[in-house]
């Protein structure tokens, strides 16, 4: 077993379809698609692709941490209290365990990912 792992951008295998949760739906009716293509740790350890068409939902990572690098699109992220953040293609940031807020998808999103539980 190799303990260096590439995450494939285009991955070429079908990927899991959602949709958000009707607890979390804001506005729109975004479609999901998530390429997983990590596990460690007994499941704690995620990484991957995934992509989101536009809509609004509510962010709630709980004890989550979550980077994420975008490689294409555009999104909102409005922590509770705080001022709106855009993020695009070539930027990256993280959402730490406690982050609510709420996640705008303005142009299909697609991104890396990376959470720990």
């Amino acid at each position: 077993m190799s303990l260096l792992k590439t995450i494939e951008p285009n991955p070429s295998f079908e990927p899991k379809h959602t949709t958000a949760a009707p607890d979390r739906l804001i506005a729109g009716a975004p479609a999901f698609k998530t390429w997983a293509q990590d596990s460690a740790k007994e499941g704690r350890v995620n990484s991957g692709v995934f992509e989101a068409t536009p809509g609004e939902t509510h962010s709630i990572k709980g004890e989550t941490f979550e980077f994420c690098h975008i490689l294409q699109g555009v999104i909102e992220l409005t922590e509770k209290g705080k001022a709106p953040v855009i993020y695009r293609a070539g930027d990256s940031f993280v959402m730490k365990p406690g982050y609510v807020g709420v996640w705008k998808t303005i142009e299909t999103v697609r991104k890396i990912f990376v959470t720990v539980t």
